[in-house]
């Protein structure tokens, strides 16, 4: 996708070693009418780009509505996938269980159209109101065409509880495979931070060494915290104490949030209280305010696509090389 708005400039080609995809986790069911007649289902899909020299740590895109998002900025110009395949990260883009390119469900699903284009407006924070635009968002007001193409890159998603469940199981078995190597970064947005953190709670190694979570609606808190849980697919979730433990090992947490984001909303609040409490038991969590902190104003929900994403992007180098995320593989790894 490159609309109108893109100035293209020479690049730098993008030398990759190999690409692929693969399916994992998931089950394999009888029918209830013919035992001998099978389906294997509820699996995740990965997508991987591998870099003629790929630096150890693997970036793994874990989208809420689509893969698109990590694709192209909003304008059409260059995404997240890029952009660090360019940096030599290896790059895998997640499907969960029963959506995108991992859709073949173990249980009966419906569709119906729920007309929330202008929902879709104001949820990633473009503006107040359909089409009444933030002052100096970071999207291309003016072309239409590139509204469309954000509005229209979504799959169909089930924000419930026992997706969440079903998704983070799915990641976990992924993790622990090795498959996407043994140094991870999941990069989240919206609802894919609380799968990711309930992932890390589920894995039995300790490959998962990052996890950065773009306005992660939904969090995990230990059941010693006098937290109640939710009874919906946006948390809280509550887990016994020792899964909670396993995120204080995990090397970096980084909670990112965009403008129009008060300290009184409620999932900026819980991202404090959990990085608080990741911390309490020898973690390393912070949350990050793009405008307050970083000074980069005008960021959506989906700021890795907003105009500004190389500044965003620069944030990322910066927390992967303070925790030595950033490192090459030896030489002798991938002659």
């Amino acid at each position: 996708m490159v609309l109108a708005t893109e100035n293209p400039r020479p690049r730098t080609p993008i030398t990759l070693s190999h690409s692929g995809g693969f399916q994992i986790g998931g089950k394999t069911i009888s029918s209830p009418f013919a035992p001998n007649q099978t389906l294997s289902c509820d699996h995740g899909y990965m997508e991987y780009f591998i870099p003629w020299r790929p630096r150890r740590t693997s970036i793994v895109l874990w989208h809420s509505s689509s893969t698109q998002v990590w694709q192209n900025r909003w304008d059409g110009g260059e995404g997240f996938k890029d952009l660090f395949l360019r940096r030599n990260y290896p790059v895998y883009l997640w499907d969960g269980p029963r959506v995108g390119r991992a859709n073949w469900a173990c249980e009966p699903t419906s569709y119906v159209p729920s007309y929330q284009d202008r929902g879709n407006f104001v949820a990633w924070k473009f503006g107040p109101r359909f089409k009444e635009w933030y002052p100096g968002v970071q999207f291309p007001t003016e072309d239409e065409a590139a509204w469309q193409q954000a509005t229209s890159a979504r799959y169909v998603e089930y924000d419930t509880k026992a997706n969440v469940e079903l998704q983070s199981q799915a990641a976990a078995v992924a993790a622990d495979s090795g498959r996407a190597g043994s140094d991870i970064v999941y990069l989240t947005n919206s609802a894919g931070g609380l799968r990711a953190m309930m992932a890390v709670t589920k894995a039995n190694g300790t490959n998962v060494k990052g996890i950065v979570t773009y306005e992660s609606i939904g969090y995990v808190f230990p059941d010693t915290a006098n937290v109640t849980a939710g009874d919906g697919g946006f948390g809280p979730f509550v887990v016994p104490l020792e899964r909670f433990k396993k995120l204080a090992k995990v090397r970096a947490i980084q909670f990112v949030w965009g403008d129009n984001r008060p300290e009184n909303d409620t999932y900026v609040a819980q991202s404090r209280v959990a990085a608080r409490l990741i911390n309490e038991y020898g973690g390393n969590a912070q949350v990050l305010k793009l405008a307050e902190d970083a000074g980069l104003k005008g960021s959506t929900h989906i700021p890795f696509a907003d105009l500004d994403n190389r500044e965003v992007a620069g944030l990322l180098d910066d927390l992967l090389e303070e925790n030595g995320l950033d490192e090459y593989e030896e030489e002798d790894d991938w002659n």
